[in-house]
């Protein structure tokens, strides 16, 4: 028999806020060995035990505040008076943009991160929301500006092309807040590790879709506890995915098949 822990360290040399994580392999006796599969289902529910498990208070706030960044709504009525329309209207729209851009991937970006935490078995910590600003914040923005364009394009082009980059590029903030990497590593990485997953993803979206439509029937707590689902279970999938590609294995959790 096997069970895991693993020990964190916390690297700041280069300014990021990403986890070393050290796995120890402790064995007893009748050692077992694992495959890990990436699997939808698996990601899913390993993701709805975790959410409610040490980690559900913080994780919580963390989306009731991203929430409550991502509602302003910068338009203005203009009442037919068009010329104080503009006037009134474009300082809007500069801050919005501004606000979108420079600071929603931050917050967003953190709480990704935050739920990584959390589905790692480690404490998330409210802090990370707002880390990026202190030691990630370009990359962030750089990568969060590419990602879109990236999307964007593909949409233009038939709208498939952009199906297919967005589930491509599913794992760029992950990658950006939890390895580090610079903003065109990390588009590159998360091609090369969603190679073979893309329908996982895709499947994942279609199915967080629903998830939150039935959270909508609840009204406000299902909203936010779908949410929470959501954000775990790509989290999951990242970190399996991590696990296969990379042999790091803090969470032995998916498709298991004892060998």
């Amino acid at each position: 028999m096997a069970y895991f822990r693993f020990d964190n360290e916390t690297e700041n040399s280069s300014g990021a806020f990403f986890g070393k994580h050290n796995l120890k392999l402790d064995k007893m006796e009748n050692e077992k060995h694992y495959n890990l599969v990436p699997s939808i289902g698996g990601s899913f529910s390993y993701a709805w035990r975790k959410i409610f498990d040490k980690s559900f208070l913080p994780l919580l706030l963390a989306v009731i505040i991203v929430g409550i960044l991502n509602g302003p709504n910068y338009t203005w009525k203009t009442d037919g008076d068009l010329g104080m329309g503009f006037l009134l209207l474009f300082p809007a729209i500069v801050f919005g943009l501004a606000y979108a851009l420079l600071f929603l991937p931050i917050v967003k970006w953190g709480e990704k991160f935050m739920f990584l935490s959390a589905m790692r078995d480690e404490k998330p910590d409210l802090k990370q929301l707002f880390e990026g600003f202190r030691s990630n914040y370009l990359n962030i923005v750089l990568a969060n500006l590419i990602m879109w364009a990236l999307i964007g394009l593909g949409l233009v082009m038939l709208i498939i092309p952009g199906i297919i980059i967005a589930c491509r590029l599913a794992f760029v903030p992950y990658l950006v807040v939890d390895k580090n990497l610079d903003p065109m590593q990390a588009v590159e990485r998360s091609w090369q590790l969603t190679k073979g997953h893309g329908w996982k993803v895709f499947w994942m979206a279609i199915i967080s879709f629903f998830i939150g439509i039935a959270g909508l029937i609840v009204f406000f707590v299902g909203v936010i506890v779908s949410v929470m689902w959501i954000h775990g279970a790509f989290a999951t999938l990242y970190q399996s995915v991590i696990n296969e590609k990379e042999e790091e294995n803090p969470i032995p959790i998916l498709g298991v098949n004892e060998a």
